[in-house]
C-alpha cells in the first residue's frame, strides 16, 4: 500500500490496463444512484449530522451484525449509549472485520469525503471522531453538500404510495441542482396475509388518494391515482421488495367477492394471498408500462429471522439473510403474462441468492423486444452481494449469458449519505475485471473501445435507460 495508505490510488486495480480504465474513464463520471433509501426530508432540510455516529452507524445493519458477532452489547448498537460510546465500540471492532467488505467500505468512506486514509481502530478512534465531527458541522458536509462532493447527478428515493412527497416538492422549489426523484414502492398494498394490518393500510391509502376503496376496482383506482401523483412529482421508477414474484396472476370472481368482505370486515382472512398479490401487481405493472416507467424487483431475502429481537427492536434491524426460494417459474410466468399484450415495462430484477445468478442472467434475455436496448436488466449485486466476490459473480453471469455492455450498473440501496464510495468500489472492480482480460487477451487490447464500455456501464447506460 503506497505510503502506508489504507486505500491507495490503485486499490483493487491489479494491472496497468485496469488502472488506465479506472483513472481515465471511470473515476470522474457522475453518479446516477437510481435506487436508495435516503430520507428526502434530510435532503430538503440540508441537514448537518450531529456526529459521525448519526450519519454512519445509525441504521447500518451491516455494522450492527458485525458488532453483535463480536460480542458487543446491544446498548452500544441500538441502545442508549452516547454517540461517542457507540463510535468507540465500532472502532474497536473494525480490525476484526478483515476480509469482510465492511473493512474496505469503512475505510473508503473515511477517505472520501473526510480525507482520512489511516486505519480506524481503538487507538485512532478518538482523533477520527473529533475530526469527522468538526467537518460534519460545516455547510459543505450537509446532506446536500455531501451529494455534491460525491458528484451525484440523480438520487432515487424509495417512497410509499401514501407519502405526501412534500419534501421532494421542497427540493424542487429550492432549485437544488441534483435530481431527487421519488420511487413508487407499493408492497403494503399487496400483502393481504395479515388482514388487520392490511385494512389499516388500505384506509391510509384511501385517505391519501381520495378514493373510497371498497373492491378491487377502487383499489386499483387508488393506486393509479397515487402513481399519477408520483409522476407529477418527477417519479418514473417503481420498486418492489418480495421474497419471490407471486406464482399466480389471476383471481376468480369468488376471490374478488372475498376481497370485498375483507375490506368490509366480514372476513378475517383471504384464502389465497399469493394470487391476490399477483393480480394486483400485474395490474399496476401494466400502468407502469403505460407510463413508460422502469419497474424494479428485489427478490430473495428472508427477513426478521430472530423472533426474539423482532419483538424487542422491530423489523429492519439486522436479522435478515439470503433465502433459498424457488424463483424461475414464477418469474417466467409473471413476465411472460405481461408480454402477452406487450405490457411489460422496462424491468430490473435483483437476485440475492448467488446460486440463482444464472437463472436471472438467462431470464432477462427471454424478454428483449428488439426495441429498447437492455430492456430487462439483471440488476447489480445488492445487500449481501454488493461486495467484490458478489459483484464479480453477477458481472460474470451477465457476461456469459447476456450482454454486459448494456448493463445499467451500480446503485447504493443504502440509508446512509456516506455510502457513495460503493459506486467507486464497483467501478474499480469492473475496471479490474476488464483490464486484466485486456492484458491476457480475452478482450480487445483497445483502450478507447473498452473504456467506452466502462463509461457506459458506470454512467451512460443508466442515463439513457432512466431518461435523464
Amino acid at each position: 500500500m503506497k505510503n502506508g495508505a489504507v486505500i491507495p490510488d490503485d486499490f483493487l486495480l491489479y494491472s496497468e490496463k485496469a488502472r488506465i480504465l479506472y483513472h481515465q474513464y471511470a473515476k470522474d463520471l457522475p453518479i446516477i444512484d437510481y435506487h436508495n433509501h435516503l430520507p428526502p426530508q434530510e435532503i430538503a432540510e440540508a441537514k448537518n449530522f450531529r456526529s459521525i455516529t448519526e450519519i454512519w452507524l445509525k441504521g447500518d445493519h451491516y455494522k450492527w451484525r458485525a458488532m453483535r458477532t463480536l460480542g458487543v452489547n446491544e446498548r452500544f448498537i441500538t441502545g442508549d449509549a452516547s454517540d461517542e460510546e457507540k463510535f468507540m465500540a465500532w472502532a474497536k471492532c473494525v480490525p476484526a472485520t478483515v476480509r469482510n467488505p465492511l473493512f474496505h467500505w469503512s475505510h473508503m468512506e473515511l477517505k472520501n469525503p473526510f480525507g482520512i486514509n489511516s486505519y480506524l481502530n481503538e487507538n485512532s478512534a478518538k482523533e477520527i471522531y473529533v475530526h469527522t465531527n468538526q467537518l460534519l458541522a460545516q455547510k459543505d458536509f450537509s446532506t446536500q453538500g455531501l451529494l455534491k462532493k460525491f458528484n451525484v447527478a440523480m438520487v432515487g428515493t424509495t417512497d410509499d404510495p401514501t407519502d405526501s412527497l412534500e419534501y421532494h416538492k421542497a427540493i424542487i422549489d429550492q432549485g437544488f441542482e441534483i435530481k431527487v426523484k421519488p420511487s413508487f414502492r407499493p408492497d403494503k398494498s399487496l400483502m393481504i396475509g395479515d388482514v388487520k394490518t392490511y385494512r389499516a393500510y388500505i384506509q391510509k391509502l384511501s385517505v391519501a388518494s381520495g378514493v373510497e376503496i371498497i373492491d378491487l376496482e377502487s383499489l386499483l383506482g387508488a393506486l393509479r391515482n397515487r402513481i399519477e401523483f408520483f409522476e407529477a412529482h418527477g417519479a418514473s421508477i417503481s420498486d418492489h421488495g418480495l421474497n419471490t414474484i407471486p406464482s399466480k396472476v389471476t383471481l376468480t370472481d369468488a376471490q374478488k367477492s372475498e376481497f370485498e368482505k375483507v375490506l368490509s370486515g366480514d372476513a378475517d382472512s383471504f384464502s389465497d394471498p399469493d394470487a391476490f398479490a399477483g393480480y394486483v401487481l400485474t395490474e399496476i405493472c401494466k400502468i407502469y408500462h403505460e407510463k413508460g416507467w422502469v419497474q424494479q424487483f428485489h427478490l430473495g431475502a428472508i427477513r426478521n429471522n430472530n423472533h426474539g429481537m423482532m419483538r424487542k427492536l422491530g423489523p429492519d434491524t439486522g436479522y435478515d439473510s439470503i433465502g433459498d426460494f424457488s424463483q424461475a417459474t414464477s418469474l417466467s410466468n409473471f413476465l411472460g403474462n405481461l408480454s402477452l399484450d406487450d405490457q411489460l415495462a422496462k424491468t430490473i430484477i435483483y437476485n440475492l441468492n448467488p446460486a440463482d445468478n444464472d437463472v436471472f442472467a438467462t431470464m432477462i434475455g427471454n424478454f428483449a423486444d428488439g426495441k429498447i436496448k437492455g430492456k430487462v436488466q439483471f440488476g447489480s449485486g445488492w445487500w449481501f452481494l454488493d461486495q467484490k466476490d458478489g459483484m464479480e459473480k453477477q458481472l460474470n453471469s451477465l457476461s456469459n449469458m447476456g450482454v454486459l455492455s448494456t448493463f445499467v450498473g451500480m446503485l447504493t440501496d443504502s440509508r446512509s449519505f456516506l455510502s457513495y464510495p460503493r459506486h467507486e468500489y464497483f467501478r474499480r472492480i469492473l475496471c479490474n475485471l476488464l483490464g486484466n482480460e485486456m492484458e491476457n487477451g480475452q478482450v480487445p487490447d483497445d483502450e478507447k473501445w473498452i473504456g467506452k464500455i466502462v463509461q457506459d456501464i458506470s454512467y451512460n447506460n443508466a442515463k439513457e435507460y432512466f431518461g435523464l
